[in-house]
């Protein structure tokens, strides 16, 4: 058997390998051996293109150059990305993950201007076309998602504000660039791309043109809206993958670009109907509303409360509802919230999760925080599955979440996240709200729930105030 056929059933490997991956993490019991399901599909594939460029580079008159740069590449990106995954905490995650699909967006242009350079191999002038169509649509949705991932990086990080960019015209501006690649994708399939130095500056046009509308597109969104953009992104990166796969007549990647492409924007729009956005507006970075930096609006005084007072309320409560958010995440106080758990079910007192699809600034982040704790799956319910019953509901603790408990939500139609379906915590006889301040949350918004007359504040750091209610209940 020669290598291009052992290659080629180490990919067809990896590809099931991966399709069980997707399969094994859509369920918090076999989420585990999913995630090893992708590893060892990823080192098959590894392994089988280092032995294919291998067996390849024999022809080439520099063939141990080529063998060294390459293991080079695979031992120095190891070694960083072993080192970055060592180090981030649950916190960094989310940008670091719009992070390495800017990589992806990268590597997808080079390979692009990689194509052009080389030009295509094929003798009929179609399959030359579709060489060159390729090029140029796999290097517009990788300078895309590049510049994309890096303001998502940079809005998630704080070090860009979160605020959604509002220029004149935007969504012209984004429809306008659309038919401008168009255009120019069609001119320069039409044109002679040998020696031509006019097809290299059109091409140059349309790697700027890609790389300016993926920074528009993420700068228009809001910062509250920043889960969908995370998945979404996936899905441009798994595209981007793709379209190198067409390229380098890789299949592996091609099918491993479709399964991501497609599975992340599934999960977008998963994600924009429980926020009650349009899909479309999404990819067309124009849902991100812009939200004013305060609120003149007088909702009265609010209310605090003591640690101490929060454990009399939890020991004479009957059901508990706990709703996380981001909050809970950069205060890791997911270990003491488990411990606060498993004392009150101790007590015979029925306490269960409400997670908000978008808590966080990751898709599942608060599903992954507490199963990192060991909170029981059984008892971590989707916002559909927990909100109507909330009226029955004895105390909720809000803990680090603002947006995804918004009442404006659904009464105030001139709020920016009007619509958006919330945990409607409002209606539990008592409410506990964890924050540091009364400042507003990730979206801009002020929140009414604060000033509710079952409502009480309890400031201060949620992993310290969790483990004060803990050692108050004894």
């Amino acid at each position: 058997m020669d290598i291009d056929s052992i290659t080629g059933a180490a990919y067809i490997v990896a590809a099931l390998l991966f399709i069980l991956s997707l399969a094994g993490l859509s369920k918090h019991e076999t989420a585990k051996s999913g995630l090893t399901f992708g590893i060892v599909g990823m080192a098959v594939a590894l392994v089988a293109t280092i032995v294919g460029v291998i067996d390849v580079s024999e022809f080439l008159d520099n063939r141990a150059l080529v063998i060294i740069l390459m293991l080079a590449a695979v031992g120095v990106g190891g070694a960083i990305g072993l080192w970055r995954a060592k180090i981030v905490e649950m916190t960094g995650m989310p940008e670091l993950i719009a992070m390495l699909h800017s990589f992806v967006g990268l590597a997808a242009v080079a390979i692009g201007w990689n194509g052009h350079v080389l030009g295509s191999h094929e003798s009929m002038d179609s399959l030359v076309n579709i060489h060159e169509a390729e090029v140029a649509i796999g290097i517009f949705i990788g300078a895309v998602t590049f510049t994309g991932s890096i303001v998502a990086n940079l809005k998630l990080s704080a070090r860009m504000n979160s605020a959604p960019l509002m220029l004149p015209g935007k969504n012209f501006i984004n429809v306008g660039s659309l038919v401008l690649f168009a255009i120019l994708t069609g001119v320069y399939v039409s044109m002679d791309t040998y020696d031509n130095t006019s097809a290299d500056i059109l091409l140059g046009v349309i790697t700027l043109l890609a790389l300016a509308l993926g920074w528009h597109l993420v700068a228009s969104i809001g910062g509250g809206d920043m889960p969908v953009v995370v998945s979404m992104l996936n899905s441009y990166s798994g595209w981007a993958a793709a379209a190198s796969g067409f390229l380098l007549n890789n299949d592996l990647l091609i099918v491993t670009g479709a399964l991501v492409g497609s599975s992340g924007a599934y999960l977008s729009y998963i994600m924009c109907k429980a926020m009650n956005r349009s899909f479309i507006s999404v990819i067309a970075g124009g849902f991100g509303i812009a939200a004013p930096a305060g609120d003149d609006k007088d909702y009265g005084e609010h209310r605090e409360i003591q640690a101490d007072a929060v454990a009399e309320l939890l020991s004479n409560a009957s059901s508990v509802v706990i709703t996380p958010g981001y909050g809970m995440a950069v205060a890791q106080a997911q270990y003491p919230v488990a411990d606060l758990t498993a004392k009150l079910r101790a007590k015979g007192i029925d306490v269960r999760f409400g997670i908000h699809p978008v808590a966080g600034r990751l898709p599942g982040h608060m599903n992954v925080l507490l199963a990192e704790a060991k909170v029981p799956y059984d008892i971590v319910l989707e916002m559909d599955e927990i909100n109507d019953d909330f009226p029955e509901t004895d105390v909720v603790l809000v803990i680090g979440a603002n947006d995804t408990v918004n009442p404006a939500a659904s009464e105030d139609p001139t709020s920016p996240i009007a619509g958006m379906p919330v945990l409607e915590v409002w209606n539990a006889k008592d409410v506990i709200v964890f924050k540091r301040s009364m400042a507003a949350g990730y979206a801009g918004v002020q929140n009414p729930l604060f000033f509710r007359e079952n409502s009480q504040m309890l400031f201060g750091d949620a992993k310290d105030r969790v483990e004060d209610i803990v050692r108050a209940l004894g």
